[in-house]
């Protein structure tokens, strides 16, 4: 792979890795060998961007994922209505277990940001402490002995 030939073999290479195939299988998919592949993966710049592009990739899939929820909660709900008991009886079951699993969930993801803000305060207090201390005082004039 010289020249413009190793970029878009690289990037199919990413790609590849990304997606989660085997060595192997990228080696085939790019057209070098297994030790090509590994030694590109010894490069932290290389083993970057396949961590990149796997992130946007799940990032891509949880955004479908998101997307198709609403049909999913509008099916449950429709499935309310259902003529079967014991239809209605689940999806009346899986809604209130879904939305208890979701109120858990905002409520720790709303602690551990009040507890990281919390911890950013304490680290930016401490380090104007360290500051002030440094220069001998409170009001930032170093004292001379």
């Amino acid at each position: 792979m010289a020249g413009s030939g190793r970029k878009n073999g690289d990037s199919t290479l990413v790609l590849a890795l990304a997606a989660g195939t085997t060595v192997k299988e990228a080696a085939e998919q790019v057209g070098v060998g297994e030790r090509t592949v590994y030694r590109r993966l010894e490069d932290a710049e290389f083993q970057r961007r396949v961590a990149a592009a796997r992130s946007e990739m799940l990032s891509r899939g949880v955004g479908m994922l998101a997307d198709a929820t609403t049909e999913a909660v509008s099916t449950m709900r429709k499935l309310l209505a259902a003529k079967s008991e014991s239809v209605q009886l689940a999806a009346a079951r899986a809604i209130l277990e879904l939305a208890s699993r979701l109120r858990e969930s905002v409520e720790l993801e709303q602690r551990i940001t009040e507890l990281e803000q919390q911890a950013n305060g304490q680290v930016a207090s401490l380090a104007i402490g360290q500051t002030r201390a440094a220069f001998g005082g409170s009001n930032g004039s170093k004292r001379v002995s």
